[in-house]
């Protein structure tokens, strides 16, 4: 699994001019799937996403998290994170997750964080989407769960 996390100032997400998704100061998160993963990796990356300490405090430093700032989540799915160029010019996507699954676990990636932000606003799995952001700093965090838990679980 992986997730892009973008701190922003506003974010939304558009599908044919019609807004479904729009938070204000939080993460916008971008989010793929991959062979293995699980509810279990899941559980740990949404851990690692709703703990991280990026935003500044008093002082300009890094060390408050999205619950201390009253933050909010854009959760959108995003299967070009396992892209490869590698080879040639045109990105291979082999290593994303095939749709039939991967929209189940969006799915349940977008229940897990619902239960600590019930105000979580996500995009649609598969749809055309417009994405606009404020990038805050900007700070954008690559996390990726087998460098993260090893093994992946």
């Amino acid at each position: 699994m992986r997730v892009l996390v973008q701190e922003v100032t506003k974010a939304s997400v558009k599908i044919d001019g019609n807004e479904v998704g729009r938070i204000d100061r939080g993460f916008l998160l971008f989010v793929g799937f991959t062979a293995g993963d699980d509810e279990v990796i899941i559980r740990k990356m949404a851990d690692k996403v709703t703990k991280l300490r990026i935003f500044p405090d008093e002082n300009g430093k890094t060390n408050k998290s999205i619950f201390d700032i009253g933050g909010n989540i854009l959760s959108v799915s995003q299967f070009t994170l396992y892209a490869s160029a590698k080879e040639g010019n045109r990105p291979s996507f082999a290593k994303a997750l095939v749709p039939a699954e991967a929209t189940l676990l969006f799915d349940k990636w977008n229940d897990i964080l619902r239960e600590k932000f019930p105000n979580l606003q996500t995009g649609v799995f598969g749809a055309d989407m417009k994405v606009e952001l404020l990038n805050d700093g900007p700070f954008t965090l690559w996390l990726d769960s087998e460098e993260l838990f090893g093994d992946k679980k």
